[in-house]
C-alpha cells in the first residue's frame, strides 16, 4: 500500500478540518498529519510519502499560507524529484471578501509540486464556486478542494465528503 502523508499550512483551522477528515477516511496516522508550523522539518519529510496531501490557506494577494513560504522556495531551489509522487491539493479561502484570488495558493502549490514531477489529482468543478479569479482554475476546473468557510460553510462538510470518494477513485483506494 502506498505511504499517505498531510502537510497543512492553516491560521483559522478550516484547512486543517480538511487534514483531519483526510486522515480519518485514509486511516492516516497523527504522526503523518504534519502542521507546517509546528511539526515540518525538511524536505525529506515529503520524500518520505508516495502520497501527499498538500493543504493551504491563502493570504494577500493569493500567497500561500506562512509556514509554506520558505519550504515552497526550498522547494524550487533544491528541485528535488517528486516523479512517481501522487499529490492532491486542498485549501481554504474567501470568495467574497478574496474573490481576485480565491484559494490562488493551491495554484502556486500545483506549480511548484508539478513542475518537480508529482502527478496532481482531486481537481474539482469551478461551477460549484462563485469568484473573480484564482490560479488554481486550470481548464474548467480547481486544482483542489477550495473550502469557503466565510460565505459556504453549509457547504463544507458535503464538498469534503465528495472529495475524498472522487479522491478513493482517483488513488485506486
Amino acid at each position: 500500500m502506498s505511504s499517505m502523508g498531510i502537510f497543512c499550512g492553516t491560521a483559522g483551522g478550516t484547512s486543517m478540518k480538511v487534514a483531519k477528515a483526510l486522515a480519518k477516511e485514509f486511516e492516516i496516522d497523527e504522526d503523518d498529519v504534519i502542521n507546517m508550523e509546528e511539526d515540518y522539518d525538511d524536505l525529506e519529510q515529503l520524500q518520505n510519502y508516495d502520497i501527499l496531501f498538500i493543504g493551504s490557506s491563502t493570504w494577500g494577494q493569493g500567497d500561500v499560507h506562512f509556514s509554506w513560504v520558505d519550504v515552497q522556495l526550498e522547494l524550487q531551489d533544491e528541485k528535488p524529484d517528486l516523479s512517481g509522487k501522487t499529490v492532491a491539493f486542498f485549501g481554504a479561502g474567501d470568495s467574497v471578501k478574496h474573490g481576485e484570488q480565491f484559494c490562488s495558493a493551491l495554484g502556486k502549490l500545483y506549480k511548484t509540486f508539478t513542475d518537480l514531477g508529482a502527478t496532481a489529482v482531486g481537481f474539482v468543478d469551478k461551477d460549484e464556486y462563485k469568484y473573480e479569479f484564482s490560479l488554481a482554475e486550470m481548464d474548467g476546473k480547481l486544482c483542489g478542494l477550495a473550502i469557503d468557510d466565510h460565505n459556504e460553510k453549509g457547504k463544507t462538510k458535503e464538498r469534503i465528503k465528495n472529495w475524498i470518494e472522487q479522491l478513493k477513485g482517483e488513488l485506486d483506494l
